[in-house]
């Protein structure tokens, strides 16, 4: 099967860098719901079954055109959402940012124990994210679309492929950019990694996280 691994389009919280994880968090900014819009006719090629999005508002509303234009519903689950920030919550700062993604991005390379500090570590993550693809798989469509977070989607894409955390780390994931894996769970391949918005470049906020902002937006 093929899935579409595709990031929210732009919260308030991307804008200022902010490490925003709780549920159901912020929804999207004006620039954020044009590049929800133009998710349908960029993916107009793909034959999409099922639309997975996760329990946080901004990913709902970043799935709702492109479920609308397939007159599809929305499957919502809770194990797909962004990897907890835990004490590091609501921060924008640098030595915040940076820690949040030494133990995400470590993950990569097997170091499962490692702790974003009150958060989770890498078993809590990939035991919720796999159930829900695992739950995709069983459903047997040729192609499903699961519209989630930039950090937890990098992370994962990058392990289930056997790509390295340098990988992950050098290659960003902007607002509405796409992660494409071709397989069966146990046995993905990387197809594609756009880290545009799939609206085009015309609809991209940068890795600055726009006016304001500290740090790359990932969540």
């Amino acid at each position: 099967m093929r899935l579409l691994l595709i990031r929210h389009g732009q919260t308030p919280s991307n804008v200022a860098g902010r490490l925003d994880t709780a549920v159901p968090g912020p929804g999207l900014t004006e620039l954020g719901l044009a590049q929800a819009a133009a998710i349908p006719r960029a993916l107009e090629h793909e034959s999409i079954g099922t639309i997975f999005a996760s329990t946080q508002l901004r990913a709902q509303l970043t799935a709702t055109p492109l479920a609308e234009s397939l007159d599809r519903a929305l499957t919502v689950r809770d194990g797909i959402r962004e990897i907890d920030a835990g004490e590091l919550e609501m921060r924008n700062d640098w030595d915040a940012v940076m820690e949040y993604h030494r133990a995400s991005f470590a993950w990569v390379d097997g170091q499962l124990d490692e702790r974003v500090p009150g958060g989770e570590n890498g078993h809590d993550v990939f035991g919720r994210f796999d159930a829900v693809v695992d739950e995709a798989a069983a459903l047997g469509d040729e192609t499903v679309a699961i519209v989630a977070h930039g950090q937890v989607l990098r992370v994962w894409a990058a392990a289930r492929t056997r790509a390295t955390q340098n990988f992950a780390a050098e290659n960003p994931l902007h607002n509405t950019g796409m992660i494409v894996v071709d397989g069966t769970p146990g046995d993905w391949s990387l197809v594609e990694w756009r880290g545009e918005p799939l609206g085009g470049e015309n609809l991209d906020v940068g890795i600055s996280g726009g006016p304001g902002g500290t740090a790359e937006p990932v969540r």
